[in-house]
């Protein structure tokens, strides 16, 4: 009986036990599940992620079916939270700290502001405290009790204060993320060189300044070492050789100086190095090129100077290479990418020389090519024209020349063409209507020629095109106004004929458009005035005819140039005060509307007439002096006219003084010519009384004569001026010449000036009638 009663209160005692232990995890599980409960309750939560997190009327009911929740197997308490980028906003409600068994707590990429609530040291069990990428502020509670912490990871949210040197007592601690938060400025605790165990710490952009401390350099398990983004100064640490496990060290963005030490390349693990936009300067060490497992290798933005090793071009795990803005110079290694999978090369704003390498898309990997600012030369090669993946390509301003690959032109993937600035030759290959992905195409200040492709209509996306300062000929195709992203059109100093294509009003975000120093001809098309995103406008020193379309009134520009074409009708005042004097210079055919007195004295340089005949004060004065030189030029041809006539007139006053002067000398020089013998004196025939006056007639006076000497008397005819040398010689030619009893002997002939005789036979009987 005895054993009997002892076996039945044995039995009683387990089940008691086992009641009790019961009693407590249903009391723990309803503690937990309200825990849960007011955790949510501070969230918002937009997609619902916590839709099964609900109360329950049993006690025996487990927040381990919670979405997020993994719990104890045996005893069913929550160990671990995970809501990784789940939306969720609001704040971290202290109530988790009733979660005496959590072990992680992993909450990334959320929206969550508010405090990290310091009742959070009391889970003595967290091993894994991450809270990275969210909105917290304030300053971080002091956590260094979560002495099992493994993984804290509090970076990228707007944490402030002093820089958490406490957590230099977390000894166990493998990773560490403190960066990307708003300390105040300091220097890097010396005690996180207490972290033994640290692989990863992740103190970027956490406002520290000053050296990296020699503590850092005895965490022999470090295996990412990045401090990028903050203020460190002094040398580039030599005693970074020591960190044999170091596979990527990010320093860049800081105030780092010196060389890069030969040591680095004893890190044979190393695979991701930057240390861009510092202040280092010296050349890459030779031995770096050994380094086999390199992926990335970035040095912009620092003071490098000598040649890179050629050893690059035998790496067949770098994918990343960055060495822009740096004075390197040389040829760059020709197999650099031939063996690698390069992914993105930019080697700008160097001095390389020589040959461009021709092996950087060899495997078919390359999307960005950066060469730009360099001096390379010959011609860009044909191999780039099967790298399908290229999406930016820019290898403007070297002096590369030829021509290139219509394969380049026809990439699949190339947002951005960049060849402006060389000495490129050739035409636009129809292909380029192939490359849809085409943003930006930038040919400026080189020597492409041929006409402008039809196809580059095709190209949706573009939103840029430079073709300025080059040969292209032919017309503007009218495909252009299918691009209706474009927002720059710059054609300006070229050889394009034709008229503007009035399709270009069809592009509906189009800003600056520029096609000044052509041969475009034919009018401004008046569909320009539809283009309200229009801001600058360039089309001067062309040959444009006609009007300024009056619709440009509607346009907000705050720049254009009309300048040196042949464009003729008014000028709206409103469109003068935006073009300004200059930009309607060289059009003669160009006139202001009148908009009245006091707005016309604006207008008085811009060198163009009011249209209504009114003349601004520079044309009126340019009009006065048109004026006063037509009346000059009527004075001198009045006054040559006047001078002539008097030269003239001299010329007979002259002759007939002469004369007069002739007919009262003593020795008087007659032209006599005679026809019959006769004997007299020439004073007898030109000194005639006006007594002796017998008849006269159309031809002239008779006057009577009796000769001196005894010879008898004569007629004396003296004929008129004007005809009478005609008569006279008519008279002359017959009378000289007949001999008839009928008819008047004519004796003889004299002629002097003006004065004209004939001497005749004497009848006294009467007239000759």
């Amino acid at each position: 009986m005895a054993n009997n009663s002892k076996s039945l209160s044995l039995l009683i005692l387990t089940f008691f036990l086992i009641f009790l232990s019961s009693f407590e995890i249903s009391i723990c599980l309803k503690v937990e599940t309200q825990a849960l409960l007011e955790f949510k309750k501070q969230l918002i939560d937009p997609f619902n992620f916590l839709e099964s997190w609900k109360d329950s009327d049993s006690d025996l009911d487990s927040p381990c079916n919670f979405y997020g929740v993994t719990c104890d197997q045996e005893t069913g308490l929550v160990t671990e939270i995970s809501l990784d980028n789940k939306s969720l906003s609001g704040v971290l409600s202290p109530s988790l700290s009733q979660l005496k068994n959590l072990t992680s707590l992993v909450l990334p990429s959320n929206l969550m502001s508010g405090v990290l609530p310091s009742e959070l040291s009391k889970c003595l069990n967290l091993k894994v405290l991450n809270v990275s990428d969210n909105y917290l502020n304030g300053t971080i509670p002091d956590l260094s009790k979560l002495t099992n912490l493994e993984i804290l990871d509090l970076s990228d949210n707007s944490f402030s204060g002093a820089f958490p040197s406490w957590v230099g007592n977390l000894t166990g601690l493998v990773s560490l993320g403190l960066g990307d938060n708003d300390f105040d400025e300091g220097e890097i605790p010396v005690v996180l060189g207490n972290l033994k165990k640290l692989n990863w710490l992740y103190l970027a952009g956490s406002n520290l300044r000053g050296e990296i401390p020699e503590s850092i350099f005895e965490l022999e398990a470090l295996g990412t070492l990045d401090m990028c983004k903050n203020k460190i100064t002094g040398n580039f640490p030599v005693s970074i050789s020591k960190l044999k496990y170091l596979f990527k060290i990010e320093l860049y963005n800081n105030n780092m100086t010196g060389e890069i030490p030969i040591g680095l390349a004893d890190l044979t693990l190393l695979e991701e190095f930057d240390i861009s936009a510092n202040q280092m300067y010296g050349t890459i060490p030779r031995e770096i090129g050994n380094l086999k497992k390199l992926t990335v290798f970035h040095l912009f933005n620092n003071n490098f100077s000598g040649e890179i090793p050629a050893a690059f071009g035998e790496m067949q795990h770098l994918k990343a290479f960055s060495v822009y803005r740096n004075s390197f110079t040389g040829e760059f290694p020709q197999n650099l990418g031939r063996f690698s999978p390069l992914n993105s090369i930019d080697i700008s704003e160097n001095k390389f020389s020589g040959a461009f390498p021709k092996y950087l898309c060899k495997n078919g990997n390359l999307q960005n090519l950066l060469a730009l600012e360099n001096d390379f030369s010959g011609e860009f090669p044909d191999t780039y024209a099967e790298c399908s993946p290229l999406q930016r390509l820019r290898i403007n301003r070297n002096r590369l020349e030829g021509k290139i690959p219509d394969g380049v032109w026809a990439l699949p993937s190339v947002q951005v063409m960049d060849f402006s600035d060389n000495a490129f030759t050739g035409g636009i290959s129809p292909g380029i209507g192939s490359s849809l992905q085409l943003n930006e195409l930038m040919l400026s200040n080189n020597r492409f020629s041929g006409e402008i492709p039809k196809e580059i209509g095709r190209v949706a996306l573009l939103e840029r095109i430079y073709l300025n300062n080059n040969n292209f000929s032919g017309g503007i195709p009218p495909e252009l106004g299918a691009l209706k992203q474009i927002s720059s059109l710059h054609l300006e100093e070229n050889a394009l004929t034709g008229a503007i294509p009035s399709e270009l009003a069809d592009c509906p975000r189009l800003v600056d458009l520029n096609l000044a120093s052509n041969l475009l001809s034919d009018s401004i098309p008046s569909s320009f005035s539809k283009m309200t995103s229009l801001n600058s406008l360039n089309l001067s020193s062309n040959r444009l005819t006609g009007s300024i379309p009056k619709g440009f009134i509607k346009l907000k520009l705050s720049s254009v140039d009309l300048s040196n074409n042949r464009l003729s009708g008014s000028v709206p005042p409103y469109f003068l005060t935006v073009a300004g004097d200059e930009a309607l210079r060289g059009n003669e055919g160009l006139c202001i509307d009148d908009a009245g007195d006091k707005s016309s004295q604006k207008f008085m340089k811009s060198g163009l007439d009011f249209c209504n005949g009114k003349n601004g004060h520079k044309s009126f004065v340019k009009h006065k002096l048109v004026l006063f030189c037509v009346i000059l030029l009527i004075l001198a041809v009045l006054l040559s006219g006047l001078l002539i006539i008097s030269y003239r007139s001299f010329k007979q006053s002259e002759a007939m003084n002469k004369n007069r002067g002739d007919e009262k000398g003593k020795n008087l020089n007659w032209k006599l010519e005679s026809f019959q013998q006769v004997e007299f004196d020439a004073d007898e025939i030109s000194n005639l009384d006006e007594d002796n006056l017998i008849g006269s007639g159309s031809t002239g006076k008779v006057y009577r004569l009796d000769l001196k000497k005894g010879c008898g008397t004569v007629a004396v005819k003296q004929l008129w001026k004007g005809n009478g040398v005609k008569l006279m010689a008519a008279e002359m030619e017959i009378l000289g010449k007949v001999r008839h009893r009928n008819i008047l002997k004519l004796y003889a002939c004299l002629m002097k000036g003006g004065s004209n005789f004939l001497v005749f036979e004497y009848m006294a009987n009467g007239n000759l009638f």
